[in-house]
């Protein structure tokens, strides 16, 4: 029987190069409060976590996390590790519900179910590389023959410059693109035509035969929400997402029984149950909890069976290995999120500094190699002179 023999966590600190924030950049939750500096500081993350777990034949699997890294990695070293270390990692879901419960005083949201995932990733990349295949195929194979793909990215600034971003990526025939509001309650009704204008721009350029996705990233509230629906439904947005913050269930509710444009969220949600009651509440037209954060590969699945139930679509936050594997693998994930190679700016784009192995996107589709065991990815050494990394 194959044990664990050893549990790894890593803090990536990026210290190379920057993008530097500009003005009304994305809406997020720390809006509404008065602010001196950048508001979106506290949602950039430049530093990452690597969980590499070790069996006694030293297969090696490796999992991320990028929510607080320095935190997950005090609670993995301390609480969750000890808890694996022994295990064979074909129990995966004796190993999830013990971390699961055994943390459930304080783990069930945020850095706790964060950990989880780190450590439940980096088992089925073991899982995989131990029965000699890729994950999807241990999760059920095929169920497309390319995985569609979205640009995600269009974050708000001059109009011009959104305009040749999106006419820059419509080269690579995106099956759909994703924009960012960058104003919201506070800037009152300039704030509105300023977001309103910047939705009709990329309209111009992507024009209407793909999906046009629009984020607010927790940024807006119940009211302005509703009043900027109407004024954006000529549009024909794919969906709003995370118009209001995330304990807001019934504000979400409220704002998709409006039928006006797909709400979508779940992004910030932490578990199967969460995720279960966005869906029974009818709170989102579309669910995008992040593997990252709902406790991995192990947790996805289940919300995956659920949401199908409810014939609610499921498109996972973020690119990234292990999203694209769950999307191959599930019917109703139909679509993926894609961030473009592109120097460090919020700190999505840390993952193609950190691993290799990400399939780029050809002609708005990607594909995943049947004979890659596991996510398919390694931790690269291209960029080490640009990060502190903490043991």
């Amino acid at each position: 029987m194959t044990k664990i023999k050893s549990v790894r966590a890593r803090v990536w600190n990026w210290t190379g190069p920057t993008v530097p924030p500009t003005g009304n950049f994305c809406t997020n939750a720390s809006d509404v409060l008065w602010d001196k500096g950048d508001a979106m500081s506290s949602f950039r993350f430049h530093n990452w976590l690597t969980c590499e777990i070790e069996t006694d034949d030293g297969t090696v699997g490796i999992g991320n996390a990028a929510l607080a890294p320095t935190i997950v990695k005090k609670a993995i070293d301390n609480w969750y590790a000890p808890m694996v270390i022994g295990e064979d990692p074909f129990d995966y879901a004796y190993i999830w519900e013990k971390m699961y419960r055994r943390s459930h005083a304080w783990g069930r949201k945020g850095i706790g179910m964060t950990a989880m995932s780190a450590i439940d990733l980096a088992i089925w990349d073991l899982l995989g590389k131990l029965a000699g295949k890729p994950v999807f195929k241990l999760l059920g194979g095929r169920t497309k023959e390319k995985i569609p793909v979205y640009y995600s990215k269009l974050y708000a600034g001059p109009i011009e410059t959104m305009q040749a971003e999106a006419e820059e990526a419509k080269k690579n025939n995106y099956q759909g693109y994703k924009m960012r509001f960058g104003w919201g309650p506070k800037d009152g009704m300039a704030g509105m035509r300023e977001n309103l204008k910047r939705v009709e721009a990329v309209r111009e350029v992507v024009g209407y035969d793909v999906d046009l996705m629009l984020e607010c990233y927790q940024g807006w509230n119940l009211d302005y929400t509703k009043r900027m629906l109407p004024k954006l439904a000529k549009y024909e947005p794919r969906w709003l997402e995370e118009p209001v913050i995330a304990d807001d269930v019934e504000g979400y509710r409220e704002l998709n029984a409006m039928n006006i444009v797909p709400i979508s969220g779940g992004e910030h949600e932490f578990s199967v149950i969460g995720c279960k009651d966005l869906l029974e509440k009818k709170a989102v037209s579309v669910l995008q909890y992040d593997t990252n954060r709902v406790g991995g590969i192990t947790a996805a699945q289940k919300i995956n069976a659920i949401a199908e139930a409810f014939q609610i679509p499921v498109i996972p936050h973020a690119g990234q290995m292990h999203n694209y594997h769950l999307t191959m693998a599930n019917a109703n994930c139909m679509i993926s999120e894609y961030f473009p190679v592109h120097d460090v700016e919020v700190g999505n784009e840390l993952f193609y500094y950190i691993f290799e192995g990400d399939p780029d996107a050809v002609d708005g589709f990607l594909d995943l190699d049947d004979n890659l065991p596991g996510l398919g990815i390694s931790i690269s050494d291209k960029h080490l002179e640009h990060f502190e990394i903490e043991e």
